[in-house]
């Protein structure tokens, strides 16, 4: 039977499923695992799970395993566009590992899914705070994604 959820329960699945698939991807880059490795321990011990330090939110398992996948099978045109996004001093493997893991995932979300840019900006700006709560880091992210949604999808804007 599947489980009814309120607009706001799902927007909240949806904004925790791209939190989870920027750390996969972090994860993946720094310890070289699999795709499906990484989904398996996220789908298992993150999404709902609840630890001494606290409760883990529950995410659209079908978002984040679409992030990822489209993440890691498209890299090579998202980090073409992240770059183009960038000043050319600082090309994508000079950024911030996570940076590039946000990066990677917005880019997937913004040429490969249906969501509309503005609101897949506005999300990964919101994970970028989460990372980084001085604030300069989203700033960056709200440029490079906005950069790259335009041109990726010029007639949203």
């Amino acid at each position: 039977m599947t489980e009814k959820l309120s607009p706001a329960e799902k927007k909240q699945r949806r904004s925790a499923a791209r939190l989870y698939a920027v750390q996969a991807l972090f994860q993946m880059e720094t310890t070289g695992q699999t795709t499906q490795a990484i989904c398996r321990e996220f789908e298992a011990h993150r999404f709902g799970a609840t630890y001494e330090e606290g409760e883990f939110a529950e995410g659209d398992l079908d978002h984040f395993r679409a992030l990822v996948d489209h993440a890691v099978n498209h890299q090579a045109l998202i980090d073409q566009m992240t770059d183009r996004a960038l000043v050319a001093k600082w090309p994508i493997d000079r950024i911030d590992p996570v940076l590039r893991a946000l990066f990677r995932a917005g880019g997937a979300e913004l040429t490969q899914m249906a969501t509309p840019p503005k609101v897949a900006i506005t999300e990964f700006v919101d994970v970028a705070k989460a990372f980084f709560p001085d604030g300069k880091e989203a700033k960056f992210v709200n440029a490079v994604l906005d950069h790259m949604a335009r041109e990726a999808k010029p007639d949203a804007f």
